[in-house]
């Protein structure tokens, strides 16, 4: 089974450095990426790859127009066993209030800890399997 995981930021540097920091498992194939530039895009991707194949979101929070915090409520109703892990430049703890009690499940500061975000991808592998 193909499994994938959405990233969502608006900044289009953001695919290069995920596709670079994941490149190992991309070509062992362990996981496909997605990425959409923004929350509107992201909701039509998740809606296309569905359930069981999509096993993780990543999204920024600070987005023009929809910002990650409002899409996050409409994820958790759609796709209640996607897991959601919010990235942001401000990891002050009313961010990481706000992103934890509208379902997400972790929150990432800017610059990203890719061998924390590694772990996270680790175990939405083990649990999919």
């Amino acid at each position: 089974m193909n499994v994938y995981i959405l990233v969502v930021d608006d900044e289009p540097d953001i695919e290069v450095l995920f596709r670079q920091q994941f490149r190992r498992d991309l070509r062992a194939g362990r996981f496909q990426m997605e990425f959409a530039l923004s929350a509107p895009e992201a909701l039509r991707r998740a809606a296309e790859l569905r359930e069981p194949s999509l096993i993780l979101i990543l999204s920024d929070i600070n987005m023009p127009g929809m910002s990650g915090l409002d899409m996050l409520p409409q994820v958790r109703a759609e796709y209640p066993h996607v897991a959601v892990i919010m990235i942001t430049a401000y990891g002050d703890a009313e961010t990481h209030r706000k992103a934890i009690e509208r379902g997400a499940v972790g929150l990432l500061t800017k610059p990203i800890d890719f061998t924390l975000l590694r772990q996270e991808i680790d175990t939405r592998l083990g649990q999919a399997a």
